[in-house]
């Protein structure tokens, strides 16, 4: 198969190009990698010494492209469906690619910054760190609120690559810092994501894993029944 995936089913990055795999129907080799285990982690590694996750290996070009972003515009260029990620017209591929920007940098990374204070030993978690990334989320969430408005998806009508990276995101935010009862149409957003067949079936395959996250008490009740 021309496309190699590596990652893991528990991780949000993960999620946000397995969202866009799926929406067109893309087929690919799903690699789990293990990052505890040296032989698993051995070929991302080798293609990409940074060790993050995703990475997506193209044989057929023997291209490695990392970052969630370029994968998805990849995707999008060399391995277009029916659903296109990125609209042609460049104003508004502009804004999908300012709130694709928006969730990784301000729910994404506030998100897993209050996580890693989580694993931390007792007594070393940073309080001010985590006020900082609980500020953040809230702001973004009244951000959110007002710019879902009038529309559907985040940028407009169409599902896009920005919901791509909204879906994972707020999946796991919400678990740290609940939406408030004011914003009702970024809860309405949610379920639409939770919702959607591409996101429901990373979940799905991530729900074995959800046991390890460290709120998993906190997860949707369903998600929450098979973490335990």
């Amino acid at each position: 198969m021309s496309l190699v995936f590596y990652g893991h089913p528990l991780a949000s990055f993960c999620h946000k190009v397995l969202i866009a795999l799926y929406e067109n129907g893309t087929p690919f080799d799903n690699r789990l990698v293990d990052l505890s285990d040296e032989s698993s982690s051995a070929d991302l590694f080798r293609f990409w010494p940074i060790g993050k996750m995703p990475l997506l290996r193209d044989e057929a070009r023997d291209s490695t492209i990392p970052e969630t972003s370029i994968i998805i515009e990849y995707l999008d260029h060399y391995y277009p469906g029916p659903v296109r990620l990125l609209p042609l017209e460049i104003d508004r591929a502009l804004q999908v690619r300012l709130w694709d920007r928006f969730f990784d940098h301000y729910v994404q990374a506030p998100m897993q910054t209050l996580v890693s204070n989580r694993r931390r030993p007792e007594g070393k978690a940073d309080e001010i760190e985590m006020a900082a990334a609980r500020t953040t989320l809230a702001t973004a969430y009244a951000m959110i609120e007002k710019q879902l408005a009038d529309k559907q998806w985040i940028t407009g009508e169409a599902f896009t690559m920005a919901d791509c990276a909204a879906a994972p995101a707020l999946f796991y935010a919400e678990t740290l810092v609940p939406f408030s009862q004011d914003q009702p149409m970024l809860r309405a957003y949610y379920n639409r994501l939770l919702a959607r067949p591409s996101f429901a079936r990373a979940l799905d395959e991530a729900r074995p894993y959800f046991k390890f996250y460290p709120y998993h008490d906190r997860l949707p009740a369903r998600f929450r029944d098979a973490a335990e």
